[in-house]
């Protein structure tokens, strides 16, 4: 049986209860095939509630077989033996009743769809009145005394009436759960349980044909005559401000005023500076570029008319080609170099470019035959990374895996350059350590976890490395552990030792 199934027979048993009718709603009950440890407490109640006290063990039994933590299960069981005079039994599960309350004063059902909080003051005076029934006074008068420190409310006036009766050695009313208590479905699952017509049902609101009841989602449409065998052609043509150029060579930006772009593209320049630098639009930004890597466009004016288009028959001949003729191409870049107006300084486009594969993707611009030192400085600076956490990396020619990069390399590394390009990797290292790095402590640390290094202020430190931004790994006393940065400071060179 489907959990649905079962939800709804759940919620149809539990309003028979509400309409009086616990015949029906235990006839339900038992239907379900699936019974879960709420629906064996529910039928135990039914059947309790009407007497049938081999039935209702049975079912109470079950109920904690499905579920051993439900103290609520414990406690009827327990009333079911005491009404069976079964005394010790009954004495036994309201013990384990108190037991599952786990030193709370109460636990409260509504939560899991049970409209009842069972107090441990009542469990208690039940405790203490199966005792009475044993003949062990003394024991019931200890557990009725502890039940009333644990009394909550006023409203358990009852307890004080049990305290009187055992020290008169009489009986006194078992506390029960109220009839017609029983665990509800989720109200939100039940819910769900009801059709509901999130579409609703298409009317026509308004349509061409007489006495049209279409009901499905669109009213029935006329055809549509003569419509035209030519698309209409758009009257008014953008027009981009500047004049287009084709970019021959690709260019990287060094500062914000310049624009990167590559070979293909075409930009719209807006001035020329006799500096050769070009003002240019590109993709809705605005820049600077070398106006010698542009070379101008030619562009078919259009005028506002509209265009006439004429079907083309089988015996038209082919079209002309184009009357420009096909771009030649592009020489290297080796030898450009510009001036920059406000610095003077010439700017040389002849070096290598140096693709980086980071967690992103940069490059940058080499003179050839540089040194490992400069191009690690070079890419430290793009990245704004410590060059001394930077690790580069090249894939050599014949070697499976990238070598790292260093001075003895270089020569084949230059050597391996194709078409001015270079492609290298780079890794970081967060935690790389300086060997003999010592601090002095500013505050005292105490350890709130065992990674901590514990130290006194004044303490000299020795740093391992470094773990983020606010955490060091260091020895101090014979320890290792990890301390915040903030709690120490650099010693002076003249302070440094082995």
């Amino acid at each position: 049986m489907s959990f649905v199934s079962t939800l709804r027979q759940w919620d149809e048993a539990v309003a028979c209860v509400e309409q009086r009718d616990p015949a029906s709603a235990l006839r339900i009950f038992l239907n379900i095939e699936e019974k879960s440890s709420k629906i064996f407490f529910n039928i135990g109640c039914l059947y309790l509630n009407n007497s049938e006290l081999d039935e209702a063990e049975k079912a109470f039994d079950r109920s904690i077989g499905k579920d051993e933590h439900l103290a609520a299960a414990f406690f009827q069981r327990g009333i079911t033996f005491y009404k069976k005079e079964r005394f010790e039994e009954s004495l036994l599960d309201f013990q384990q009743a108190f037991k599952q309350l786990r030193g709370n004063q109460l636990i409260d059902y509504k939560p899991l769809g049970l409209r009842y909080k069972l107090y441990a003051c009542e469990v208690l005076h039940n405790i203490g009145l199966v005792q009475a029934q044993l003949g062990k006074w003394e024991k019931a008068q200890e557990n009725l005394l502890t039940a009333l420190s644990l009394r909550a409310d006023a409203k358990f006036s009852h307890i004080d009436q049990a305290l009187d009766a055992i020290l008169k050695q009489k009986l006194f009313p078992l506390v029960e759960i109220r009839a017609g208590l029983l665990f509800k479905p989720n109200k939100h699952y039940v819910a769900e349980l009801e059709k509901r017509d999130y579409l609703g049902k298409a009317k026509v609101v308004s349509s061409v044909v007489p006495a049209d009841e279409f009901s499905g989602f669109a009213p029935l449409q006329p055809q549509v005559d003569n419509v035209p065998s030519t698309p209409k052609v758009p009257e008014v043509l953008r027009v981009f401000e500047g004049e287009p150029h084709t970019v021959l060579y690709e260019f990287y930006p060094e500062t914000k005023e310049e624009l990167a772009v590559l070979p293909g593209n075409i930009v719209f320049v807006l001035q020329k500076g006799a500096d050769n630098w070009a003002s240019v639009v590109f993709n809705e930004k605005r820049g600077l570029v070398p106006y010698n890597f542009l070379v101008p466009l030619d562009v078919v004016t259009m005028t506002s008319k509209p265009m006439q288009i004429e079907p083309l028959n089988e015996n038209d001949d082919i079209p002309a080609p184009p009357r420009r003729a096909p771009p030649s191409r592009p020489v290297g870049t080796e030898g450009l170099k510009t001036v920059n107006a406000e610095t003077n300084n010439i700017r040389d486009f002849s070096g290598c470019i140096v693709k980086v594969h980071f967690r992103f993707t940069i490059a940058v611009r080499i003179a050839h035959g540089q040194s490992y030192g400069v191009i690690l400085q070079t890419i430290s600076a793009k990245l704004k990374l410590p060059a001394s956490t930077l690790t580069l990396c090249y894939a050599k020619e014949g070697v499976d895996e990238r070598v790292h990069l260093q001075d003895s390399e270089m020569e084949a590394v230059w050597n391996s350059v194709k078409d001015n390009r270079l492609v290298l990797w780079c890794s970081v290292t967060e935690g790389k350590r300086v060997p003999h790095e010592k601090v002095v402590a500013l505050y005292s640390y105490t350890t709130s976890t065992p990674e901590d290094l514990e130290f006194q202020q004044g303490n000299i430190i020795t740093v391992l490395s470094k773990v983020n931004d606010e955490w060091l790994e260091g020895q101090c006393n014979g320890k290792t552990g990890i301390f915040p940065s903030s709690f120490v400071k650099a010693l002076n060179g003249d302070q440094q030792c082995d």
